[in-house]
């Protein structure tokens, strides 16, 4: 985590639906960040939609927003079971909730999407993460006994002077928890019914170009558009096309809620 950000910035952000500004119903978007970020890359979303009149939830995943090393004591499991609870209380006070996330919180929406086709009324993911070409990967159930952490690749951000405020190494035993669970969320893919966005930079040095074609090909939705994203790196949310996904991503909430 960069010393320069304020632990503030880390924190969750909840926004009240004010069904006043969307047609009489409560809408709740669940947004989620990557591994190693913190709410601070979700936020500036999470505001705009909020401005709209959404019901606005960005959770802070176990053992972010704190140390790296507290990151290595949580599990993908520990990650999941928080974005389940604040999508089931959503659903507890929407008339609708669509779930939205960056990289792994990308997964980690398609995951809530799989587990509860009928309560997701859409989704919204940014460089989602699913695979990887890299052999090292092949290494981590060793290595991470033997070394706690890598250099990170933090900050992948196009846009000059912007910081995700993210940790600078990666913990193994967390990343390997979350690439364990890829396979099984590949293989529930097709449980994914609700209409997608997709939000790809094409220019991302974190996550490469397997995700992509893997989830496209495989999700159950029949109502998917694709948004390129041509000035943005990884952490698109914070970058030059963060206007671009915020009204997307807002036309794309009022149409599948409406």
């Amino acid at each position: 985590m960069t010393s320069a950000t304020p632990d503030g910035a880390h924190a969750p952000l909840s926004l009240t639906a004010r069904p006043e500004l969307t047609g009489g119903r409560r809408i709740g978007v669940l947004l989620s960040h990557g591994f190693t970020g913190s709410p601070l890359a979700m936020r500036p979303w999470g505001e705009h939609l909020g401005a709209l009149g959404y019901g606005v939830a960005v959770p802070r995943l176990p053992g972010h927003g704190t140390t790296w090393q507290d990151l290595n004591q949580h599990r993908f499991d520990d990650f999941h079971g928080e974005i389940a609870r604040v999508f089931d209380q959503l659903c507890l006070d929407h008339d609708a909730v669509v779930v939205g996330g960056l990289s792994m919180g990308g997964s980690l929406a398609l995951r809530i999407a799989a587990d509860h086709p009928e309560r997701v009324a859409g989704v919204m993911v940014v460089n989602p993460a699913v695979a990887t070409k890299r052999l090292d990967v092949k290494l981590l159930p060793v290595l991470k006994h033997l070394v706690p952490s890598f250099p990170a690749i933090a900050g992948d951000i196009k846009k000059p002077g912007v910081s995700e405020g993210a940790y600078d190494r990666t913990p193994l035993k967390a990343i390997h928890s979350f690439m364990q669970a890829w396979s099984p969320l590949i293989a529930d893919l097709p449980q994914v019914t609700s209409p997608l966005v997709y939000f790809r930079s094409p220019d991302d040095h974190v996550v490469d170009d397997t995700s992509m074609p893997i989830i496209l090909d495989r999700v159950g939705s029949t109502d998917v558009t694709e948004v390129t994203l041509a000035e943005s790196y990884h952490v698109a949310t914070l970058d030059n096309d963060a206007p671009m996904i915020f009204e997307r991503s807002a036309e794309f909430i009022a149409r599948v809620t409406g």
